[in-house]
């Protein structure tokens, strides 16, 4: 569904990853992976980027199962952000990277700190970082103002995580293909609970991200793909 905020322009190959930091292995599937037009949505619910307190229904409260572990604590000066988990799976960061996404408390953290938070995910290596798809998620000050205004927050809920068939497929013709830059290409659904002083709502969330995985090291956060591929 189409988001209120611009859709992310990474234009790698014509429809994919930004042309300065291309990815080996992304490159041999993002004309497949990338060919739905479904832009990441940070505040959308059933398609609105900026929920209507009017118009949506009670906030779903969120309960994880035992399939999905609570999060890490936030660190100081990144507000409810929490800090990335040390995870060596691809599939595990990319849930955690998904919830973390999807989930902000404007009561407690500014915008600054929610930026800060998010930032602490991304992989240092900035030939494979694409920051901007990742910050391009926040709204801008004036928006995150009125969110605050209204006490709004989100909680996510991770269904599951797996890698596109596309993906798989030029893994296993390839294998080799991965070992320059260590990116796996992950797609994660799941349910975002949205809530301020007079509502909620809830609606169901899909994000397909890179994350990089080194041998020996934990995961890292290298860029959300402009669109999603099941």
């Amino acid at each position: 569904m189409r988001n209120r905020f611009p859709a992310l322009s990474l234009s790698s190959y014509g429809v994919g990853w930004p042309a300065n930091r291309r990815i080996a292995i992304v490159a041999v599937v993002v004309a497949v992976l990338l060919t739905i037009a479904a832009a990441v949505a940070w505040l959308s619910g059933s398609g609105n980027a900026h929920p209507d307190p009017t118009a949506a229904g009670p906030a779903a409260p969120h309960s994880p199962t035992s399939s999905e572990a609570p999060g890490p604590k936030p660190e100081a000066g990144s507000g409810s952000v929490p800090k990335p988990p040390q995870i060596s799976e691809p599939v595990a960061y990319a849930q955690a990277a998904a919830r973390m996404l999807w989930s902000y408390d404007t009561r407690d953290t500014s915008r600054d700190q929610q930026l800060a938070g998010m930032r602490a995910w991304m992989t240092a290596e900035t030939k494979y970082a694409d920051w901007a798809s990742v910050s391009g998620q926040v709204p801008d000050p004036v928006l995150w103002s009125r969110m605050a205004d209204q006490d709004q927050r989100a909680t996510a809920h991770v269904t599951e995580g797996h890698y596109p068939g596309a993906f798989k497929q030029a893994l296993a013709e390839d294998p080799s293909a991965i070992t320059e830059a260590y990116i796996y290409v992950v797609t994660v659904n799941g349910t975002q609970q949205i809530a301020w002083k007079k509502g909620g709502g809830a609606g169901e969330r899909a994000v397909t991200l890179a994350v990089q995985c080194r041998p020996g090291h934990d995961c890292t956060l290298a860029a959300i793909a402009p669109s999603v591929t099941q």
